[in-house]
């Protein structure tokens, strides 16, 4: 393979060109295992573990190599091994907030060119959350897509696509039906000059087969859904980027039910831009769209130009952010004083 084939590019080239100079070579991490990684590198594949002076220099999760991201590494003795010494700087992120209590940032994905958002046109359609799956999108600096895929499952197909499009203002939208090979052929341009996608959706919207007839066989496991609510299993279990054998990139995600936003204030506008602009027209600056006389926003909701469930998802989200907000101001706090006290202890160590 070649770097280009991984989706190298000349800004990557011009950030490398430091470590070329001392030795190292570029790869890209296809797969995350724990405290090892799969590497992609012109050799072909190879195990990857960071070094103790990366870790030592790694707060974060986010300092942490992730799936899609390019890293200077040098080969251990051997050749079957090689040591991460760095992260070139990334072109794109898609992050959320870990699971759990614990405030950090879990990135699903980096230096991604496209995220295909995918739903199933079936019991497991949902608009409120394809507007946080595109608030997300936005603000990771890919350019989202949204696949409405099993299309062979829905006898409303046209009201779906009006439903999605009053959410996604000029997101393109494409209905397929992995079962039937139908659709596919309008997603190949997305994959042109070694692009790389990302595969976003909940368990069982159908991502590892529609992976499987890009890739032109079956290379992930499929298993069927469920006849009581027509949802699909949970088959993924990892981040993994997949090599196309007619060229391009994708990262496959597990299915995710709970995707909490991560310092997407600025992608809040522009997925709800429609309803900052509403409140912008509200009689008081500080309108906060409740009872006040003059609300442009409540007269839209009575006279059935704004959905009120938009409305309410848009409050939800701005809460979910002002929470985040508070806990990181916090975490910030705490963070910065032990990175004191680290770089205290090591030069006295020194």
């Amino acid at each position: 393979m070649n770097l280009k084939a991984l989706g190298w590019n000349e800004r990557l080239e011009e950030a490398f060109a430091a470590y070329k100079a001392e030795g190292f070579i570029a790869a890209r991490v296809a797969l995350e295992h724990k405290e090892m990684y799969q590497l992609y590198t012109e050799s072909g594949e190879t195990l990857g573990e960071i070094t103790g002076n990366f870790r030592f220099r790694a707060y974060d999760r986010e300092d942490y190599p992730a799936v899609g991201d390019w890293v200077a590494v040098k080969e251990q003795p051997g050749g079957q091994k090689a040591s991460i010494y760095a992260i070139l700087p990334r072109q794109s992120k898609f992050s959320r907030k870990a699971a759990g209590t614990d405030v950090s940032e879990q990135i699903i994905a980096a230096n991604v060119n496209t995220v295909f958002l995918v739903n199933a046109l079936n019991h497991d359609f949902n608009v409120r959350r394809i507007e946080r799956y595109l608030t997300i999108t936005w603000e990771s600096g890919a350019n989202p897509v949204i696949i409405l895929s099993k299309a062979d499952l829905c006898a409303d197909i046209e009201e779906k696509i009006a439903e999605v499009e009053t959410v996604a203002f000029g997101v393109p939208v494409h209905v397929i039906s992995a079962a039937r090979n139908e659709g596919l052929e309008e997603l190949e341009r997305y994959f042109q000059q070694n692009e790389t996608v990302a595969l976003l959706g909940s368990s069982g919207v159908g991502k590892s087969t529609l992976i499987n007839r890009l890739y032109g066989e079956d290379i992930q496991s499929v298993k069927e859904i469920r006849e009581d609510d027509g949802r699909g299993r949970h088959t993924t279990t990892h981040r993994e980027l997949i090599l196309l054998p007619g060229g391009g990139i994708l990262i496959d995600t597990p299915g995710m039910r709970e995707l909490q936003l991560w310092e997407s204030e600025e992608s809040l506008s522009h997925s709800f831009a429609d309803i900052e602009e509403l409140a912008d027209q509200c009689r008081f600056r500080d309108c906060r769209h409740e009872s006040e006389p003059g609300c442009a926003v409540k007269s839209a909701i009575e006279d059935g130009h704004l959905d009120e469930s938009r409305f309410n998802n848009y409050l939800k989200l701005q809460r979910e952010l002002a929470f985040l907000e508070r806990k990181n101001n916090k975490k910030a706090r705490l963070e910065e004083k032990e990175r004191r006290k680290r770089t205290t202890k090591a030069h006295r160590q020194k």
